[in-house]
């Protein structure tokens, strides 16, 4: 849920109030949902959690409930190979235990499921700065990643496994005390070697513009995960009654979206090792401009398009052109008006919410009425960059 200062909300208000005036919207739906792309499944998952079996509070199966409930499609229980607070109560000497637990729960609760949930994998490779935090998925065996004494060993052995290996909360003030991400050698030589395949740009509550550029510029995987300790619901005050309240939309856990050719372990590897991902986090959505755009673009489409009656009219006719947009997604769109137009019914600045229709009457001034650009405030493509949005008007 986005936390906004009071004074930002005031600054806000006279948005939210023509916004809603063109709003219909619905009850709160805790499961989300974004379209597919034209060539590529869109699948929600989050593979950053942990479990009892290091320093989360939770056993492994609540796990599972949780990311039934948040309608993913798979996730990994990524927890910390060399910490384990909880030995003396939980003795752990399979580190692959946690992922059995999971998988065989899932098993069960997918054949009542019409959304299966796939279970992978992982671990976290848990080391001082650098290299810092490294999560391994897709891994085979996750004993052989331990390596109290050698950083680099349990990396490699992840490799070896053909594991997707990501950098955890770079910017994490507890390694980082300035809290910006940035390379060290280590990661440097990890990158070179393709030894770390993707990096965070968002933990839990917290995104790092630093990590983004960092990705971009290192062609790495852009990730977002929850990095849970606790329950989904409590962290990310997840609503439980189904409404909306004081038109704050609902809090959800940050996602990676991954565009998969297909629903599998084998699609979903190879989507992330292509780099063909998108982060859903605070009502933002963070990522490459070439999947960002498609994105968008499937889930904010024109819905209908006709002239505004002005039964008061001298000759009858009206150059308003009313225009009305459809969000399917799970996301917000704040979008500033790039157009040569202006409305007759809001400012330049237009938030249709999730699963929501919005209507604008534009004053066309006569001119030929081809185009709406927008720029979508919360469609983040690079650091303070945002997606510029191109919508053909077609009868």
């Amino acid at each position: 849920m986005i936390n906004i200062k009071p004074i930002f909300l005031i600054l806000l208000f006279p948005l939210y109030v023509t916004s809603i005036q063109a709003q219909v919207t619905s009850k709160y739906e805790r499961k989300m949902f974004f379209p597919d792309l034209d060539n590529y499944k869109t699948l929600l998952t989050d593979f950053h959690q942990h479990t009892v079996f290091s320093d989360g509070k939770v056993w492994p199966s609540i796990r599972v409930e949780e990311a039934i409930k948040d309608g993913l499609d798979a996730i990994s229980l990524t927890d910390h190979l060399e910490y384990q607070p909880h030995s003396q109560d939980i003795e752990n000497p399979d580190r692959n235990r946690v992922y059995i637990i999971a998988s065989q729960f899932a098993e069960r609760q997918n054949k009542n499921l019409e959304k299966k949930l796939i279970v992978i994998n992982g671990q976290e490779i848990t080391r001082s700065m650098p290299p810092g935090h490294i999560n391994a998925i897709f891994i085979n065996d996750a004993n052989k990643l331990l390596h109290e004494n050698d950083s680099l060993k349990g990396i490699e052995e992840a490799n070896k496994q053909n594991a997707f290996v990501f950098w955890n909360h770079p910017a994490w003030p507890a390694q980082r005390s300035d809290g910006i991400a940035k390379l060290d050698d280590f990661h440097k030589y990890l990158i070179k070697n393709n030894l770390l395949h993707g990096i965070e740009v968002v933990n839990e509550l917290y995104y790092s513009e630093e990590a983004l550029q960092i990705a971009l510029e290192h062609n790495l995987t852009i990730m977002g995960t929850s990095d849970i300790h606790g329950l989904i619901d409590w962290l990310f005050k997840v609503p439980d009654d189904g409404e909306i309240h004081d038109n704050i939309l609902p809090g959800h856990r940050p996602i990676t979206l991954v565009f998969s050719k297909d629903k599998s372990k084998e699609g979903i590897k190879e989507a992330l090792f292509s780099g063909r991902t998108a982060v859903f986090y605070n009502e933002l959505l963070i990522g490459k401009e070439e999947y960002i755009n498609q994105l968008v673009k499937k889930s904010l489409t024109i819905d209908n398009i006709g002239d505004l009656e002005l039964g008061y009219s001298e000759d009858g006719k009206s150059t308003i052109k009313n225009v009305r947009l459809k969000n399917i997604s799970d996301a917000p769109f704040l979008l500033k008006n790039l157009s040569e137009y202006t409305f007759e019914t809001s400012s330049d600045i237009i938030n249709i919410k999730p699963n929501s229709t919005h209507t604008l009457s534009i004053k066309t001034r006569g001119k030929p009425f081809k185009e709406l650009n927008f720029e979508v405030l919360n469609a983040i493509i690079g650091p303070k960059k945002y997606l510029k949005l191109k919508m053909p008007i077609s009868k």
